[in-house]
């Protein structure tokens, strides 16, 4: 049974994500403030963080920051909207992942279980034989589920933790049609209600990342009235 530590100054977002891990089997231990939590994730290491950026005392950055002098911890940061310059440096300080917030507690689990599953396979040995495993390689692209990595022909293109499943979610069956029913469930909490327009929404945002690094990027295809597929040419 893992235990996680949830450091965050908004308590109602402690109490619900931790029922959500609890309900997972995790063990769960919360801190409001980055200067506790420093001191109680030294002292009595969890097997993985989540941390808040913006809190009280100590920010999630500088507690990441002194973290990383005594400990390789997986940590993960939940981020605002607004904090895509703090997410890019915190994951060059060493944080292993990042959400942004409102964020789905599904996604957040899952993320959370690939991170720790990562740091398994790193402890024994057999990381690299595992995420070849995982690896979605059509035609030009490379999809990376652990690294939440995207490359086109060669390229990186970025997408947010939503547009990365929807994605995947096309490119693991190429051909097959993808109602939006069944994206909706690939990428949302099922507490989550979003409408046929939003991922409509996501696929625009996603075609449109692709062609900024391929103009002649076509490997989403629409079916009018029935959903997406990927084409693998």
């Amino acid at each position: 049974m893992p235990t996680i530590a949830l450091v965050d100054d908004d308590r109602n977002i402690l109490t619900s994500i931790a029922m959500a891990f609890e309900a997972e089997g995790f063990r769960t231990r919360t801190y409001t403030d980055g200067a506790s939590a420093l001191e109680g994730l030294l002292a009595d290491p969890p097997d993985i963080a989540v941390l808040d950026i913006k809190m009280p005392r100590m920010d999630g950055m500088e507690l990441l920051r002194r973290l990383r002098q005594k400990s390789n911890l997986p940590v993960i940061f939940l981020t605002s909207k607004d904090d895509e310059i703090d997410e890019l440096f915190g994951l060059k300080m060493g944080a292993d992942d990042y959400i942004r917030k409102p964020f789905s507690q599904r996604l957040l689990v899952e993320r959370v279980k690939t991170v720790l599953r990562r740091a398994r396979n790193r402890a024994e040995g057999n990381e690299e034989e595992e995420e070849s495993d995982r690896v979605i390689r059509r035609g030009k692209l490379v999809l990376d589920p652990d690294r939440h990595v995207c490359l086109w022909d060669g390229k990186p293109v970025t997408l947010t933790v939503t547009e990365f499943l929807i994605f995947q979610a096309l490119a693991q069956r190429p051909g097959i049609v993808k109602t939006r029913e069944a994206l909706m469930d690939a990428a949302y909490d099922d507490q989550v209600y979003v409408d046929d327009r939003t991922i409509d929404s996501h696929i625009k945002r996603l075609r449109k990342k692709f062609r900024a690094v391929d103009p002649e990027f076509n490997a989403i295809e629409t079916l009018y009235g029935v959903g997406y597929r990927f084409r693998d040419e």
